[in-house]
């Protein structure tokens, strides 16, 4: 049971690590072409009107689909322990300690996704769409919600895991 865990959040993990570089890739292709198009216009006094119509909302969104993708991917390194409650005990209680905080990862993973599944229906039920693109907000909402699923499940998983086995991934100590 444990290997099947391991190997989910495993799978998990680089498939956020994929959508946040895809996302931060596209992010800096769309800043990179708007830049340029602006640059343009202005060397061309205006001849040459290109522009790139709602950059600032589309990197907004990448930007929020990275940040919950790359929180997904790397949630059981992102905790820090705090030395003063932690340096004294064997390093198995110090991992189970790790697995709690990952568990209450997995509490604030579930609710994040319901408020999204629940904006994200209210979103589609009255029609609300982004400001400038025009596009429909309960796609964006369901994603943001799918997301922060998976970082509950990862949370979860490598919490139980932690909890189960005693050994702990890597851990930032504060140094």
């Amino acid at each position: 049971m444990q290997r099947l865990m391991l190997g989910t959040s495993h799978w998990l993990a680089l498939l956020c690590r994929g959508l946040g570089g895809l996302c931060l890739v596209l992010m800096l292709a769309i800043t990179v072409a708007d830049v340029v198009t602006r640059y343009a216009q202005r060397l061309s006094d205006g001849a040459l009107s290109l522009q790139v119509f709602g950059s600032v909302e589309m990197v907004s969104y990448l930007m929020l689909f990275a940040l919950l993708a790359t929180m997904a991917a790397a949630v059981e390194k992102s905790q820090v322990v705090v030395e003063a409650f932690s340096h004294r005990l064997p390093a198995s209680i110090t991992a189970r300690l790790h697995g709690g905080y990952l568990l209450g990862f997995a509490l604030l993973g579930a609710v994040l996704a319901s408020g999204l599944v629940g904006a994200a229906h209210s979103a589609t039920e009255y029609g609300e769409v982004t400001q400038d693109l025009r596009l429909p907000l309960g796609p964006i909402y369901l994603t943001a919600a799918v997301l922060s699923a998976v970082m509950g499940l990862r949370s979860l998983l490598e919490g139980l895991l932690a909890m189960i086995t005693g050994r702990g991934g890597e851990v930032s100590h504060g140094d």
